[in-house]
């Protein structure tokens, strides 16, 4: 299929042109290409196949930054629980994280961030490395250089207000009464996305209590200066969000020294009980770190002690966040990812060829039909009447089932032969019916709930630790799309609303935006194939542009990277370091559009194939997902092995659904 370059709809660009009419010599190549993809498409399943778990699913490491492992420390710290060997192998890892410059960053390769620098160097007090040593000196050098603890973000400073390092009454208020605003009321708990919610709702309760532990030592070599830490700066203009919230804010400080004791303690009491509700069955809150640190600190505020078994649940999941390396280090997971990365294993496996009865795809499937969530959680709220179905990220997370993981299991689980397939298919069904009704009033799909768009929380002084709100995103939507359109549904009147949301937030240059994933090329790699598979032709002028965006963007290696700098900054928009994950996205959308012989494709194959490791698998230092754009960035381990194999697996044996590799539901 020959592919436009200039976004008509008939013309046949020269690239394409001379494709079509190859010389031997051109041939040659790329039968030595197609060899060269087939090989490491071999190794690459061999690769995967040996990391499945004997009960069906893959997990690769998820990484973040130091701040998980620091706060994990203060976290014992506090609770009085912190040993010596947790500390000396958590010390071991945050000092091998340290950049030259005595600073530490939130992602590879990136520049150094002062409340991650704050939070390291405290842990490694706390692991007893001395203020002198020349590597804390560098770090307290550069922290005072940036303003000091003073200008650390909200999250920091609460820590470090949990031994006194810092002034309850100079953080901003946050009262447990948040609890008791009905749905319908602006800035209720559910105008915040579910990761926010579940950390404000517990530092309701810490906010009220404002304890203060014996510090350790001292903190005055992180401060400008250590007789006024906290200079006075200047309000915002009054007729300003930002001034009308920080006033607020001084509203709330003065209710906080006169609230009701009672009303108080019966908000507080509310929370707890909300919490208590939402502990998952491994004794985690929503499978991720944060709210199970903060939950933990709330209830034993409250009077939990640590022999409690929600408590004792709670300690125990917070030691499964623990990855201990080989080296003696301990690096903690802000999340599990088992969900997300079985899907991702299926469909990687299932595209490069592998038989859809193989037992380890039907182990697979058969894992993830076990994990479907039957019960309702805070999507409710919003859609109350409809019925639950779909996928959590992580092993538990019955509260909150997410959009894009449903989205993605069920194009994993329609590749897969079952020996039941009755089982499947109810599963699926239900999957997608959920995943419909969970489309928000624009047309698009967020991650977890619908409609969650309100512009207040962002706006909140609290809320200055990234993304707060679940707004529709283009990937989402593009993987929702697609599962619609391999369903049968891609006339459905809810498929073409998405379609048409998509096509109008294309960006000018071609690209789309990336939520979840790191960023322009990310979100271009998702919504191509998703639109191509909904039926819009390869010649449609949006595919032409996106094409010609991809192409423009491409590394002279002939692989495709973006920095994480790109939502900052317009100079890194589609551009970095060539990445296994980031070239295999540009080569899945390469491929959608039609373009398997032009050289832009070609050449990232090759770079694929000869950037591979000997054991089958792909080196990848880069972060390249999020969990906030640019304020909280991911490294999955295993993104570096499922997406490159996607990618030589379509080359090799083309698309899924003219291959055969997926079968239409309905048609």
């Amino acid at each position: 299929m020959t592919a436009t370059t200039d976004g008509s709809t008939g013309a046949v660009g020269p690239r394409a042109a001379a494709a079509s009419e190859p010389t031997d010599t051109t041939t040659a190549a790329a039968g030595d290409l197609l060899v060269a993809a087939r090989r490491a498409t071999a190794r690459s399943v061999e690769h995967l196949l040996g990391r499945q778990d004997a009960q069906g699913w893959w997990k690769g490491d998820l990484e973040t930054n130091v701040t998980m492992d620091a706060e994990d420390l203060l976290l014992r710290q506090f609770l009085g629980v912190l040993d010596p060997r947790t500390t000396e192998a958590a010390g071991l890892f945050i000092r091998g994280e340290q950049r030259a410059d005595g600073t530490w960053a939130t992602f590879y390769g990136g520049p150094g961030e002062l409340s991650a620098t704050i939070e390291a160097y405290v842990a490694l007090r706390l692991a007893g490395d001395s203020p002198d040593d020349p590597h804390m000196k560098r770090a307290a050098t550069w922290v005072r250089e940036q303003g000091g603890i003073a200008a650390a973000r909200v999250f920091t400073r609460i820590w470090l207000a949990l031994f006194g390092w810092w002034k309850w009454d100079d953080l901003p208020e946050l009262p447990p009464e948040l609890i008791f605003f009905p749905k319908w009321f602006p800035l209720n708990i559910y105008d915040f996305g579910c990761w926010a919610r579940q950390t404000i709702v517990p530092l309701t309760i810490v906010s009220a209590k404002r304890p203060v532990r014996p510090a350790p030592f001292a903190l005055d070599e992180l401060h400008t200066d250590a007789g006024a830490p906290n200079p006075v700066k200047p309000l915002a203009p009054v007729a300003s969000w930002d001034g009308m919230f920080q006033r607020l804010d001084k509203v709330l400080h003065a209710y906080h020294k006169v609230a009701p004791r009672r009303v108080r303690r019966i908000a507080m009491n509310a929370a707890a009980r909300w919490i208590i509700e939402r502990q998952e069955n491994d004794g985690a809150w929503g499978g991720i770190q944060p709210p199970a640190v903060y939950s933990v600190i709330a209830l034993h505020l409250l009077g939990y002690d640590l022999d409690h078994p929600i408590m004792r649940a709670g300690l125990e999941s917070l030691d499964r966040f623990a990855v201990w390396r080989e080296d003696g280090a301990r690096m903690i997971e802000a999340c599990q990812s088992p969900v997300w990365d079985t899907c991702l294993a299926t469909i990687a496996l299932a595209d490069a060829g592998l038989s859809p009865d193989h037992p380890a795809l039907v182990k697979a499937a058969d894992w993830m039909i076990a994990e479907e969530i039957s019960r309702p959680g805070d999507w409710a709220v919003r859609r109350p009447e409809l019925a639950p179905g779909g996928w959590a990220f992580e092993f538990h997370n019955d509260n909150y089932p997410d959009i894009d993981d449903t989205a993605e299991v069920i194009l994993a689980l329609r590749r897969v032969r079952h020996p039941v397939p009755a089982r499947l298919d109810a599963a699926v069904e239900r999957g997608a019916r959920w995943t419909l009704g969970m489309q928000s009033r624009n047309g698009a799909w967020a991650a977890f709930d619908a409609d969650n768009t309100s512009p207040f929380p962002n706006r909140m002084p609290f809320c200055d630790f990234g993304e707060v709100i679940d707004p529709p995103s283009a990937d989402v939507t593009a993987h929702v799309v697609e599962m619609l359109a391999y369903e049968g549904m891609a006339q459905h009147p809810d498929t073409r609303r998405g379609i048409e949301w998509l096509l109008a937030e294309q960006e000018a240059s071609g690209a789309w935006f990336g939520r979840w994933g790191v960023n322009y090329v990310y979100g271009t790699g998702s919504v191509v194939p998703a639109l191509t598979a909904a039926g819009l032709p390869v010649t449609h002028p949006a595919i032409r542009r996106a094409v010609r965006w991809l192409e423009s963007v491409q590394n002279d290696d002939g692989g495709w990277g973006e920095d994480l700098r790109s939502y900052r900054e317009e100079k890194w928009i589609g551009h970095g370091a060539s990445t296994a994950s980031q070239t295999a996205w540009a080569l899945l959308a390469l491929l959608a559009a039609g373009g398997r012989e032009s050289r832009s494709v070609e050449r990232g194959v090759a770079w694929l194939a000869e950037t591979q490791r000997e054991d089958g698998s792909w080196d990848e230092p880069y972060f390249t997902g999020t969990g906030f754009p640019w304020d909280f960035s991911i490294n999955y381990h295993l993104y570096r092995q499922v997406f490159p194999l996607t990618a030589l697996g379509r080359y090799v044996n083309g698309e899924p659904l003219a291959s055969g590799a997926i079968s239409r539901k309905g048609s």
